[in-house]
């Protein structure tokens, strides 16, 4: 497995970057910002710095890295925190000091589109954590969920070994941003039904990498991914985002994995319960579980030619879905399938 380095984290009362470099989504919905800003001072303790494209949509990808880069590189900064997600981080990353960010580590939170950030730290050797978005997480409506700001304020702080849970309910149905008074109460939530195991019954210990698994399939696409041996004895993490790929789709990424030798270097993977509602795409709660079980079926039906053997778990809480779990990303996981635990080293 890859070696990488565990940054050092921030205290209550440092300063730490809130930064876009996917999409500027602040300009366009400063309510949901400034709460997540103000639950960013009041729950943590942080001061949150903001950059020049921080506000700014559609800023130039050489812009955006540059503030993302500048954001490393300043010592009086602790943590760096994107806003939100997006589509074309892809274009920035290019653009990064790498130079900057290796002389510098800092601990990096996002999800989504920011799987190019994370794994672009992961090739330069930096531990970074898949999760805990400005606007998603610290300004959901009505009140944070405690299991998300449990887990990110560990992540945050500590450098422990933390024990997952199961959320007993959780929601894919967000409240609309359009509609600022929406702010008031909190998102549908359905019965949680916990994790689903697939496979033997062992433990694995390792280091993660993934993330949203269309983010993947790009990276695989520029050849911008680590190489199986890098990979070898790893834990494969992935999710799907709120663009809801259809289950042949997900089987068509994740087979394409296995093409590429990938798949047979992880003895486990954690799958993230999948997106099923967009405001696209209202389905009813009998839809969308039948949904998650075509996922957890493609899953399944494009690993078995490649890793049969592999520790699966699905319906984890790490990624479009609330709550939302914070995973190391190239961190250390214990995917304990004897107990049906899992926990994560940040």
């Amino acid at each position: 497995m890859k070696s990488l380095n565990y940054p050092t984290k921030p205290r209550p009362g440092d300063r730490v970057a809130v930064v876009s470099p996917s999409a500027g989504l602040p300009a366009l919905f400063p309510h949901v910002y400034e709460l997540g800003l103000r639950r960013l001072r009041e729950e943590f303790g942080l001061e949150p710095v903001e950059y020049p494209t921080t506000r700014v949509m559609g800023a130039d990808p050489r812009d955006r890295a540059r503030d993302l880069t500048a954001a490393f590189a300043d010592p009086s900064i602790t943590a760096v925190l994107a806003t939100v997600g997006g589509d074309d981080l892809i274009t920035v990353t290019p653009h990064l000091d790498d130079d900057v960010l290796r002389a510098n580590p800092k601990p990096y939170f996002g999800y989504s589109d920011n799987t190019n950030v994370l794994n672009h730290l992961y090739r330069l050797g930096i531990v970074a954590y898949h999760g805990g978005s400005v606007l998603v997480h610290l300004g959901r409506p009505g009140a944070p969920h405690p299991l998300t700001f449990d887990s990110l304020r560990a992540a945050l702080f500590g450098s422990d070994w933390y024990e997952l849970t199961p959320a007993s309910a959780w929601g894919d149905r967000p409240n609309s941003w359009t509609e600022p008074e929406t702010l008031e109460y909190e998102p549908e939530m359905l019965p949680g039904e916990g994790w689903r195991w697939q496979g033997p019954q062992r433990v694995v210990r390792g280091r993660t990498w993934g993330g949203c698994l269309e983010i993947l399939h790009w990276l695989m696409a520029t050849d911008r991914v680590p190489t199986a041996a890098e990979l070898d004895g790893s834990v494969l993490l992935f999710e799907t985002s709120q663009e809801m790929p259809s289950a042949q789709e997900v089987f068509r990424i994740v087979r394409n994995m296995g093409e590429r030798g990938l798949l047979a270097a992880f003895p486990a993977i954690v799958v993230g319960r999948p997106k099923a509602w967009d405001f696209d795409r209202p389905l009813s709660v009998p839809e969308r579980s039948a949904w998650g079980a075509a996922q957890r079926e493609a899953v399944i039906r494009a690993l078995t030619p490649y890793n049969p053997d592999a520790v699966v778990v699905f319906d984890v809480d790490l990624g479009h879905t609330d709550p939302q779990l914070i995973i190391p990303y190239g961190g250390e996981i214990l995917v304990d399938a004897v107990d049906r635990r899992i926990a994560v080293r940040y």
